[in-house]
């Protein structure tokens, strides 16, 4: 598959990796004003474990899905679909919900984790331990979500998504240190913008995704116990996604540049059914009214 597959998780991990770093450095200039430099060690003790933890629930998850997949059981094809779908709903879910939730709590980011670390410095006894969770958190939630994607992914494999979630997590990293050690200007803004826009169309190639899981789930099952075959309400090769609507097989083969790129970053399909198509319209049109009203795009275009 090639680079392609790394464009998505590069795109994910830049942009949470740039927001896991804004926060680290609020920490860090939070600790310079108060002339508290000897905690900085728990800040980076606080990367480190969170980044640790993020990979240890990564190579869980993928244990548990490679020990399914490669198992011989008469269900094992059943079970696989079940899985992948299953994490591709959770990173569905939780994408959505970093995607709006987090938008509209930018705003407040900087005086919320500045109150935090002020109640962290409270306790004196504990505030190295208190600033360690407080980063060790932020950098957890950041990961577990990235580390998600990467397994609802299973049919691409580790190494092309690893990768771009390393060069997504570099160029956050660099960013971050020219934002709060160099001083260069960012517009903030506008780059969370513009990347919860490529965030939103990944999700959405994520919901075709799952709905191609649960129909090759239903039609093994059904295939397995001859008396569900009803379940099967589709015309073939589907089983519940309804008519198909679109085969770019001929001109625009997935496999190919640039169908594999827009495979990767937007859920494109060179064969597309029905249902896949509703739903993937209805995602965009209804999260990313979500995530436009989240910007209070809708708000200033009616003032």
């Amino acid at each position: 598959m090639g680079i392609s597959a790394a464009l998505p998780t590069f795109f994910i991990t830049l942009r949470e990796g740039f927001e896991a770093a804004l926060v680290v450095g609020i920490v860090l200039a939070c600790l310079y004003k108060a002339e508290q430099p000897q905690l900085k060690s728990w800040v980076y003790g606080g990367v480190a474990a969170g980044i640790a933890a993020s990979i240890l629930v990564g190579w869980g998850l993928w244990g548990i899905l490679s020990g399914v997949s490669s198992g011989d059981g008469l269900y094992t094809p059943v079970f696989r679909q079940v899985l992948e779908g299953g994490f591709g709903v959770v990173a569905i879910a939780m994408l959505s919900w970093m995607l709006i939730w987090m938008t509209r709590q930018a705003k407040s980011l900087k005086s919320d984790m500045e109150g935090a670390i002020q109640a962290a410095l409270a306790e004196t006894g504990t505030a190295g331990w208190a600033v360690f969770w407080v980063i060790f958190i932020a950098v957890l939630r950041e990961g577990f979500e990235t580390v998600v994607f990467i397994v609802a992914q299973f049919q691409s494999g580790w190494l092309m998504p690893g990768l771009g979630a390393i060069g997504g997590l570099s160029v956050a990293t660099i960013m971050g240190f020219a934002l709060f050690a160099l001083g260069v200007r960012i517009n903030i803004s506008a780059f969370f913008q513009i990347m919860g826009v490529f965030l939103l169309l990944i999700i959405a190639g994520l919901v075709v995704g799952v709905l191609k899981h649960v129909d090759v789930g239903l039609a093994a099952f059904a295939h397995i116990q001859t008396q569900y075959q009803a379940l099967c309400i589709s015309p073939a090769p589907s089983c519940v996604l309804g008519i198909q609507v679109w085969d770019g097989s001929s001109f625009l083969p997935e496999t190919q540049f640039p169908g594999i790129v827009l495979k990767t970053l937007f859920g494109y399909r060179q064969t597309l059914y029905l249902a896949q198509a509703i739903a993937y319209v209805l995602f965009l049109v209804s999260v990313g009214t979500l995530y436009l009203n989240s910007l209070g795009l809708f708000a200033r275009s009616k003032s």
